[in-house]
């Protein structure tokens, strides 16, 4: 075995420090770890709270909210279209009624006392409207058989005139016959008579011709006598021609009366029609006699009574419906906040009354600011103009509509916010 006493020993390395658990050996100063940490700590601090701030501002500049807002709905004013005596009211403040539910009745005698004298107003025109209507057709056939017959009058008359006129003449020719017969005759008489008493001439002959004088003198006054009658019957037949004239020219006139009974059928027909207009009137004041709901909704404002009498236009109750179509959210928005704002944008609707959230969107905006549609808009060229920012009414509908038994009401305090980017 080699002899190891005498051999010189290995050189032993020097030991690592002992680690303090900070990773810094003794040589480091005490502290620089601790700043060291406190930097690295604020970093991610500084970069959370720069990532949350970006964060923030995105989610916050793109939405928009007020507080100026409301809900909103119709109030149906209930009114008395007539005047009358309220016998009953059937509902009271806070009531749900349906649609066509009766509210309020009045008295409706003097309503059906009108509707019957309508009624008999109505079937008096009609008759009358029906003789009239029945006169024109036969004023018609009478005008025409009236105007035929006086045109043969007159033409029976113009021939009974000229036959009395030739018999006129021809009376007057026999008397002028007659006349020259009893000339002759009388000159016989003249001429035989010294003859006859010188005894010329027989005595008969003279007697003949006293006795032929005698009858030319009666044929004289015959005819003298015919010739008066035929003149007599001329006279009458130029008055019955007259009046055959006459007549004609009345008859003539009957298409005028024809035109005349037509115009007094159309009235009475016009006057059966408004007749008519005065009967519906007075059946829909009867009916207005029961005044019923015109929607669905809460009554409220009632101010009427039995045994009040109500005026045409008197407002009775009011009623709010509440179904999704007649409720919605008025939201009274800065005009800086409109900016990208537009119909069809989501919104959330914060309830305060509930403390809960609907859906909705945006119906659209006001064509003009809340103090433009106030009772007294601001006028700024009097001299004391002041910039303010105005608000914008937007219309907000909810989304999917309302649950038939919502607890909304309009008037309530709400909080939307619409998402504009």
């Amino acid at each position: 075995m080699p002899d190891t006493s005498t051999q010189t020993p290995a050189p032993v390395a020097p030991a690592a420090p002992k680690s303090n658990g900070t990773g810094v050996g003794p040589g480091t100063p005490p502290g620089r770890p601790k700043k060291a940490r406190r930097r690295i700590l604020f970093a991610v601090i500084a970069i959370v709270v720069i990532v949350s701030s970006v964060l923030l501002y995105r989610y916050f500049a793109a939405w928009e909210s007020t507080d100026d807002a409301e809900i909103d709905g119709y109030i149906y004013p209930v009114n008395s279209r007539i005047t009358g005596f309220v016998t009953r009211v059937t509902v009271d403040n806070n009531v749900y009624v349906k649609a066509g539910t009766v509210l309020v009745e009045l008295d409706p005698t003097d309503y059906e006392v009108a509707v019957a004298n309508a009624r008999a107003t109505l079937a008096n025109d009609q008759a009358s409207a029906a003789a009239l209507v029945t006169n024109v057709p036969l004023t018609s056939v009478n005008t025409f058989s009236a105007l035929s017959s006086a045109q043969a009058d007159v033409q029976n008359a113009q021939a009974g005139l000229a036959a009395a006129q030739r018999q006129f003449d021809a009376a007057q020719a026999s008397l002028r016959q007659a006349e020259a017969n009893d000339l002759k005759a009388q000159d016989d008489v003249t001429r035989y008579e010294p003859l006859a008493a010188k005894d010329e001439i027989p005595q008969l002959t003279y007697t003949q011709a006293v006795d032929t004088q005698k009858g030319t003198a009666a044929a004289v006054e015959a005819a003298v006598a015919s010739a008066a009658a035929t003149e007599q019957a001329v006279t009458q037949a130029r008055a019955k021609l007259a009046q055959a004239q006459a007549q004609l020219h009345y008859a003539m006139t009957r298409p005028q009366q024809i035109s005349l009974q037509h115009s007094r059928a159309v009235a009475a027909e016009a006057q059966t029609k408004q007749a008519i207009a005065v009967l519906h009137q007075a059946e829909l004041n009867l009916g207005y006699t029961t005044i019923v709901a015109p929607v669905s909704g809460i009554v409220g404002q009632r101010s009427v009574e039995p045994g009040q009498n109500v005026a045409p236009g008197q407002q009775l109750m009011t009623i709010v419906p509440l179904d999704s179509q007649n409720i919605w959210v008025t939201a009274n928005f800065k005009e800086t906040q409109l900016k990208y704002m537009k119909p069809g944008q989501p919104v959330k609707i914060h309830v305060d009354t509930y403390d809960r959230t609907y859906d909705g969107h945006i119906l659209n905006i006001a064509g003009a600011s809340g103090a433009r549609y106030s009772l007294l808009p601001p006028e700024n060229a009097t001299g004391n103009y002041v910039k303010v920012v105005e608000r914008i009414p937007v219309k907000i509908v909810f989304e999917h509509g309302l649950d038939p038994q919502h607890p909304l009401r309009p008037g309530m305090s709400v909080e939307p916010e619409v998402k504009v980017r």
